[in-house]
């Protein structure tokens, strides 16, 4: 729901002009969210404990249809509020294996963003990092402004004072950190810009540069680690207290080859264990899969160590599922929660339109919900699957047409397709001609 909050133009569009398409928007979520509330005191409580140095670690189970993805960005946007960055990360056996974390941290700095800053942010972090440590050196009085020799020598001491910790592990990272600062200060655009590459992770960054700062080869899977740690201290001395990292689909693990599988579930326990021994203060790490990546043979349970971090009771009742438990479940959608949804993005829709009155008289509360009934019965009944193209079809078909026609009226003039173009393939294989009106070609 909108609430009484104002609601900008451009926030309104970006939701609309995304669910049009089909997709999960990237921000303005809070907008039409439906159920997550319970969740929401909880979370909140642990995205202000990593803000102050703790860390925080969410596993969020629920089948294909149930939100994951609409959960974690939802997540995102109360981190940014807070001041936090954020990065979500698409798990893939073939672009990103998690077993190769040097990959994983590469994906991360790709998609690093912060509330002022669109993927990817990395640049933006590390020259906001400089500019806090010369605004520190300059407050102290012992460094004239106008003496970039000594500016740059005092902003390197406190440069490697801050990456202390990190530097006894990951050398490198401050090695790269401080060749980039010289050559950002002596003008050398391009070796600043190759160091800054390699710093996220990328390959074939040019020797010279590398030679320059004084480090060698790509990253690897253990650096990886030591320049997530490097990355939580530049974030946090540049005002922001935290990185929220979300891991989607990691239940394409299953699909793995078997050793490739295990690989990247021990990668995972590795990643639990360091944050439970204080090694990354200021993350937030929140992975997404399907049930049966938690409780099958082919996923969690084929690492007991894993499998055991994970445990949580869900025989109970799912509305006394605690929002402190490791496991998050998300319980998908019924009719009524689809119903309030479609109302929800119906009025978000109206109040960025002078059509406003016609599109609520004719897209009334029982025309939302018969057509969630058909989209839910041209899907074989699967209320789960059925809000990504619901959603679709209430903006692009219904609601862009009254808003656009003064006699559309879709009772009368519209009759729900479904064309195999523009389902995934668990709604195609879930779809069916039930009692409407289905154009399945």
């Amino acid at each position: 729901m909108t609430g009484a909050v104002p609601v900008s133009a451009a926030r309104r569009r970006e939701v609309i002009d995304a669910l049009r398409r089909g997709t999960v928007p990237q921000s303005g979520l809070d907008l039409f969210a439906v159920g997550l509330d319970r969740f929401a005191d909880a979370l909140d409580e642990e995205l202000t404990t990593v803000s102050k140095g703790g860390a925080a670690f969410h596993a969020i189970r629920g089948e294909y249809g149930s939100g994951k993805t609409f959960f974690a960005r939802w997540l995102g946007e109360r981190a940014k509020r807070m001041g936090l960055a954020t990065a979500e990360i698409q798990i893939s056996e073939t672009e990103t294996p998690l077993h190769r974390l040097e990959t994983v941290y590469r994906r991360l700095t790709e998609r690093l963003t912060t509330a002022t800053h669109q993927a990817s942010a990395l640049r933006a972090v590390i020259d906001s990092w400089f500019y806090t440590l010369e605004e520190e050196v300059l407050d102290a009085g012992e460094v004239d402004e106008s003496d970039e020799t000594a500016l740059t020598a005092a902003v390197d001491t406190l440069m490697e004072q801050r990456l202390a910790d990190v530097a006894r592990t990951t050398p490198a990272f401050s090695a790269a950190l401080r060749g980039y600062h010289q050559a950002r200060s002596t003008g050398d655009t391009a070796t600043a810009e190759a160091l800054i590459a390699w710093l996220g992770g990328q390959k074939s960054v040019a020797a010279s540069a590398r030679r320059s700062a004084g480090v060698r080869g790509d990253l690897d899977h253990f650096g990886a680690l030591g320049f997530l740690q490097g990355l939580l201290t530049v974030l946090r001395d540049c005002g922001h207290p935290g990185l929220l990292v979300v891991l989607d689909e990691i239940e394409t693990l299953q699909r793995v080859r078997g050793d490739v599988r295990e690989k990247g579930l021990n990668a995972l326990r590795q990643l639990l264990d360091e944050i439970d021994t204080g090694r990354f203060p200021g993350l937030f790490l929140v992975i997404t899969g399907t049930p049966a990546f938690y409780d099958g043979q082919q996923g969690v349970q084929r690492l007991p160590p894993l499998a055991q971090r994970l445990a949580t009771d869900f025989t109970t009742d799912p509305r006394f599922d605690s929002p402190r438990a490791v496991q998050l479940r998300l319980n998908g959608f019924d009719l009524a929660r689809l119903g309030e949804l479609g109302r929800s993005v119906r009025d978000l829709y109206a109040g960025a339109t002078r059509q406003s009155a016609r599109i609520v008289e004719r897209v009334d509360d029982a025309y939302v919900a018969e057509l969630a009934t058909a989209v839910t019965g041209g899907l074989g009944g699967k209320v789960g699957i059925a809000p990504r193209l619901f959603l679709r079809k209430l903006v692009a078909d219904v609601l862009d047409r009254v808003d656009a026609f003064e006699d559309f009226d879709p009772r009368l003039h519209y009759a729900l397709t479904l064309s195999s173009a523009e389902l995934s393939e668990t709604e195609r294989n879930a779809a069916s001609a039930g009692d409407i009106d289905l154009d399945i070609s």
